[in-house]
């Protein structure tokens, strides 16, 4: 489903994914193994081919958000691009859970790491969308990112952001590492000028989204 112009929401296993429609293609985020046959088939649809992909953004380290990551750049021969500090944390081992054993350290223990993502920097911008910007927000995860459009005015949040009932919220509190963290992340997003906003699991929020994120960040 085309969000915004050039900008299409994809349902793979376990999240939305979105992707950038231009000469060349950018696919945000990937969902769980297995994601890739989904993507074919939306790609088909619109008349492109998993091929064009030119890179993968990850804005987490999640398995609903890299577990697909290995078969659609198999495929595709796009960059895979995530932020250091999540790819760090994907190495984790059994001892430094047995040590920590928050929710966060076992959900990396049981994600398969990424082989040599390129390291997403805090302000790098990306060819796309006119140039879109990657906003480091940790506190979800440690390598938690957005991605900022401002020609387009769209905010891709990954698991920074959630909707409940109705409402904009941070991001889950029992699968988050640092909710004051977290906190400051949001603070950041709230000086973007924002129209709509994009999440990995909720419709996209686009009426009155500038004043609910800085809201929320009240």
């Amino acid at each position: 489903m085309e969000i915004v112009p050039g900008v299409h929401a994809v349902r793979v296993i376990g999240a939305r994914a979105h992707l950038i429609v231009e000469d060349e293609l950018t696919l945000i985020d990937a969902g769980h193994r297995g994601s890739g046959t989904l993507l074919r088939r939306y790609l088909a649809r619109i008349g492109r081919s998993i091929d064009e992909i030119t890179r993968i953004v990850c804005t987490h380290g999640h398995p609903d958000h890299i577990g697909g990551v290995r078969e659609i750049a198999a495929a595709s021969k796009a960059e895979v691009l995530l932020h250091r500090a999540d790819a760090e944390r994907l190495r984790i081992t059994l001892r430094d859970v047995i040590a920590n054993p928050v929710p966060g350290h076992v959900v990396a223990l049981l994600t398969r790491a990424l082989e040599a993502p390129t390291h997403l920097e805090d302000g790098a911008i990306l060819p796309a969308l006119g140039g879109l910007r990657v906003v480091y927000t940790p506190g979800h995860t440690p390598g938690s990112i957005c991605l900022y459009s401002p020609e387009r005015r769209v905010l891709f949040t990954g698991d920074v952001l959630q909707m409940t009932a109705g409402h904009l919220e941070g991001p889950h509190p029992f699968f988050s590492d640092d909710l004051g963290l977290a906190r400051r992340s949001i603070a950041r997003l709230a000086g973007l000028d924002v129209e709509t906003i994009l999440f990995a699991h909720y419709p996209p929020l686009r009426e009155g989204a500038r004043d609910a994120l800085r809201a929320l960040a009240a």
